[in-house]
């Protein structure tokens, strides 16, 4: 399948980053050592919840850790307009969750994945930091 990943609408970007990153996760989650089912669950999600996946992605723009490219990606994301919104997040907390996915999404399907792993082990490390304050 010969895809332009930059053609793609930003929403079916999103829908594989929260695949490749949930995946991401549940193995970082297994190699920890934490095996009961339900405390896994709980535990992911605090990394995948669209709260947490927000403010990793607004620390990397003020960090400016992005690059110029991954940035309009992200943008792209933001700007999505979602059939639907959770009730349990604000409308501007879910376009960023969106704009992380999307920027995963990207990277994946983009084949970028150096850059990709780089930047959910970046998101794990931030998340942690954040739970341990």
């Amino acid at each position: 399948m010969d895809i332009d990943v930059r053609q793609m609408k930003s929403l079916a970007l999103a829908y594989m980053g929260d695949a490749v990153y949930e995946m991401f996760i549940r193995e970082y989650l297994l190699k920890k050592g934490q095996i009961k089912p339900h405390h896994l669950h709980q535990e992911a999600i605090t990394f995948v919840s669209g709260k947490a996946q927000a403010k990793v992605i607004l620390q990397w723009l003020e960090e400016k850790v992005l690059t110029d490219e991954e940035e309009r990606i992200v943008a792209r994301g933001r700007n999505a307009k979602s059939a639907s919104v959770p009730k349990h997040i604000s409308v501007q907390t879910y376009r960023y969750s969106t704009a992380f996915e999307t920027l995963l999404g990207y990277l994946y399907l983009d084949e970028q994945k150096d850059r990709l792993q780089e930047l959910m082990e970046r998101a794990v490390q931030f998340i942690e930091e954040e739970k341990s304050e």
